[in-house]
C-alpha cells in the first residue's frame, strides 16, 4: 500500500507524521481569540458563529489554525501581553482614592467589590475579554459605580439590590448584527450613591464626523 487512511479520511504517505490532536485548551484559546476579534469589529456575527462551530468541533491543530490566520496580531494573541486571566479578583477599599480599571485591562472571570465611599469605574472600551460572562458581586456603600460599555457588552442589573440608590442605564443604538461578547451580571447590594451604565463618550473628532449626518437628517 502506498499509504494509509488518516482519521480525517485523508490518505497519507507511510513516512509522514500524523496530525497533532487539539486539546480542550487549544480549542478554548481559539474561541477566546475569536470572541475578542468580534468585539473589536473584525468579525461579523455570522462569521463568529461559523468559526466557533468549527473551533468547538476541531480535532486537530491544523483545523484550528485557519480560524485565526487572518486576524491581527493583537487579536491573535488575545491582547494579553503575558497577563494571566484570573478566576477571581477582589477589591477592598474604604474612604480612599477612586478605583479604576481602564485601558487594555484583562477582565477576570469573577469580580468582588467590597468598597465604601470610593468611586469605582470599570471601563470595557479597550478591555481584554476572554469569556462571555462576568459576574460582579457588589458590596458597595456610597459614591458611584460606573460601567463604561462598548458594542457587544451588555449589563444585567436585575440581581442587584438597591438601598437609597438608583441605576442609570444609557444605551446608544447598535447594529442588530453585533454579537454579545460579554454579559456583565451585577449581584449583591448597592447602598447610597448611584450605578451608571453608559457607552464610551465620543471623541471630538467623532463628534465632528457625526455633525454632517445630523444636518442631513434634519434637512
Amino acid at each position: 500500500m502506498s499509504g494509509e487512511m488518516s482519521p480525517t479520511g485523508k490518505r497519507s504517505d507511510s513516512g509522514s507524521s500524523p496530525e497533532l490532536r487539539a486539546s480542550h485548551a487549544d480549542r478554548d484559546r481559539v474561541v477566546d481569540v475569536l470572541r475578542i476579534a468580534a468585539g473589536d469589529g473584525l468579525l461579523t456575527a455570522d462569521e463568529l458563529d461559523e468559526r466557533l462551530e468549527v473551533a468547538l468541533s476541531a480535532r486537530t491543530l491544523s483545523e484550528l489554525a485557519p480560524l485565526t490566520a487572518d486576524l491581527t496580531p493583537v487579536s491573535a494573541t488575545g491582547g494579553l501581553t503575558g497577563a494571566e486571566v484570573k478566576d477571581l479578583v477582589r477589591i477592598e477599599q474604604v474612604h480612599s482614592g477612586a478605583v479604576e480599571r481602564v485601558g487594555r485591562w484583562v477582565v477576570p472571570r469573577r469580580l468582588e467589590l467590597a468598597v465604601q465611599w470610593c468611586e469605582v469605574t470599570l471601563d470595557f472600551t479597550d478591555a481584554v475579554i476572554t469569556q462571555d460572562t462576568l459576574r460582579i458581586n457588589v458590596d458597595m456603600v456610597g459614591k458611584t459605580l460606573r460601567l463604561v460599555t462598548r458594542p457587544g457588552v451588555v449589563v444585567d442589573t436585575d440581581g442587584l439590590q438597591l438601598a437609597h440608590s438608583r441605576v442609570t442605564y444609557r444605551q446608544t443604538p447598535t447594529n442588530p448584527d453585533t454579537p454579545v461578547t460579554l454579559r456583565v451580571e451585577l449581584v449583591g447590594m448597592k447602598a447610597h450613591g448611584r450605578v451608571v451604565v453608559r457607552p464610551a463618550r465620543r471623541t471630538f473628532v467623532q463628534w465632528l464626523l457625526r455633525r454632517p449626518t445630523s444636518h442631513s437628517a434634519g434637512a
